[in-house]
């Protein structure tokens, strides 16, 4: 049996999160010493194992306890999706990390490429993901229009819906000089808010929603400064314009 202390640190996190993990029913301690102390079985570390899988897939506590509290929940085939998972995310980032690679070569004049290469790491799923994040701040019912349509898209639908995006989002890079009131920068915001038709319509507020989550979640922000570290702005700055000017 392992103290919280004990756990905490072959697990890597900190003794509060245990006590909150407790707190919330999510990981109770398998016993409760006379003087106060909660201790954990092996049984308990497979499920913190498990708990962390899920977490470093960015999933919510709460619906991590609701997954493993059902009955029929199945430890060997969960480690399988953690695998099958796990093996996505390596797959994505060596191509980011590709990417990186053929961008630096090309800022540094080392190798001419076409510059739609800079936009491979916005995979169709990425663009779906980052509509649909959009869309949860507002109504779930559109994200289950949305998901529909998605499903019904075919392979090579989806992925002239991926490449329609990345020529967007390369059309505002190209603006970026010309300033987010430019001609060429509205006619970009334009492209954009007609690439959404794919996912959904949204309205003036939602737009903003949408561009201002492009800045503020590090994980559609990333995208963005591995081309620019300005282009994230530029879009929000060239939406916030658009839609100050259609109202």
């Amino acid at each position: 049996m392992l103290t919280v202390k004990q756990l905490s640190q072959l697990a890597h996190i900190t003794p509060r999160t245990l006590r909150y993990y407790d707190q919330i029913g999510l990981l109770l301690p398998d016993a409760l010493g006379e003087n106060g102390y909660r201790y954990y079985s092996d049984a308990s570390l497979l499920k913190l194992q498990q708990i962390l899988f899920y977490r470093e897939l960015d999933m919510p506590l709460e619906q991590i306890k609701e997954i493993m509290g059902h009955d029929d929940y199945d430890l060997p085939q969960a480690l399988e999706e953690h695998k099958n998972q796990l093996g996505k995310r390596i797959t994505r980032l060596e191509k980011l990390i590709a990417t990186v690679d053929l961008t630096l070569k090309y800022i540094q004049g080392e190798e001419k490429m076409n510059k739609k290469v800079l936009f491979e790491a916005f995979s169709d799923e990425q663009q779906a993901e980052m509509e649909k994040e959009a869309m949860q701040l507002y109504n779930p019912e559109t994200v289950k229009e949305s998901n529909r349509k998605w499903k019904n898209y075919s392979a090579a639908e989806k992925q002239k819906i991926g490449d329609e995006g990345n020529a967007v989002y390369q059309g505002f890079l190209e603006a970026m000089s010309k300033g987010p009131d430019s001609h060429e920068a509205q006619a970009c915001v334009v492209r954009w808010r007609q690439h959404m038709n794919y996912f959904w319509v949204p309205n003036a507020e939602q737009l903003l929603g949408l561009a201002d989550l492009y800045n503020d979640d590090p994980r559609f922000r990333k995208n963005f400064d591995k081309i620019h570290p300005d282009l994230a702005d530029f879009v929000r700055k060239a939406v916030a314009f658009y839609v100050k000017n259609k109202a």
